[in-house]
């Protein structure tokens, strides 16, 4: 079975702190991120002894709808590396690296911050679902597939295959691949929805493979927006194939261009023959 994300992701918000800006602490209910972004910051100066002159922070707010149920996820990024996770599921922080220990352990025992954070689900979430929640469950966009080679290898190497199923919304699809008609289930790697930053999604799904002459993979993308599946297909051919194929349609091109040439000359000399009468 491939990749499945059953709940509805409709909102996403952003706030960024990079090495270029001046620090200001942001209103409320930011004011947690700059808190953060500074306790990396020092955490990254008693590793290395030295403030790094290049850095991104970002805090990523996530509400999510799921059977009926809202749920609050907010994400602590810092060099494109997510250290830092609040899942209202949960109810405390979490560190997702070695980094982020130190400030979990400081927000969860700060009252304060702990309850703000399980709020989120009321204050934000539900505020922002019962003003736009509606309008933008209903909201749908068909995926976009293409299928292709992670490299140009020749027949009967390893590669990789890869689906690239993009401009989708809402964010609950399922990808599937399959080699001359049978689900693979094996050596399948895929991203996380990826937010294109305008409510749409993209995600890449990987198939390890060692493409037979003749084999056909399928990439099966099954999608809320869609009345049947999107299914895209790859065949394996050699490099001779290949060029045998290009070189006719290379000659048919030539074909109906000649053809095309042959009948503006003969229209011309038509009409020079009725002028000269």
């Amino acid at each position: 079975m491939g990749p499945s994300f059953p709940d509805t992701c409709f909102l996403c918000l952003t706030s960024v702190l990079h090495s270029t800006m001046a620090l200001q602490v942001p209103e409320a209910p930011w004011t947690a991120a700059v808190t953060t972004a500074l306790l990396v910051l020092s955490n990254t100066v008693a590793q290395s002894g030295t403030l790094p002159e290049n850095y991104l922070y970002q805090l990523q707010g996530e509400c999510y709808l799921s059977n009926e149920t809202l749920r609050f996820v907010a994400r602590h990024i810092y060099n494109c590396e997510e250290f830092l996770r609040f899942d209202s599921d949960v109810g405390e922080f979490q560190a997702m690296t070695e980094l982020g220990q130190r400030t979990a352990e400081r927000f969860n025992s700060q009252k304060e911050i702990l309850e703000e954070a399980r709020s989120s689900v009321d204050t934000r979430c539900k505020y922002y679902y019962e003003k736009a929640g509606p309008v933008l469950l209903k909201y749908q966009v068909q995926p976009k597939v293409h299928v292709f080679l992670a490299k140009k290898v020749t027949l009967q190497h390893h590669n990789q295959l890869i689906c690239h199923v993009t401009n989708f919304y809402p964010g609950n699809v399922e990808v599937r691949w399959f080699l001359n008609g049978q689900e693979q289930t094996a050596g399948i790697e895929s991203t996380n929805l990826i937010h294109n930053g305008d409510l749409t999604f993209q995600m890449l799904v990987m198939l390890e493979m060692t493409p037979q002459q003749g084999d056909v993979y399928t990439c099966h993308v099954e999608h809320p927006s869609l009345d049947s599946p999107v299914t895209v297909e790859w065949r394996a051919q050699s490099d001779s194939a290949r060029n045998k194929k290009l070189t006719g349609v290379s000659g048919f091109v030539l074909g109906l261009i000649f053809l095309a040439v042959s009948i503006v000359m003969h229209v011309r000399s038509k009409k020079g023959q009725r002028g000269s009468r």
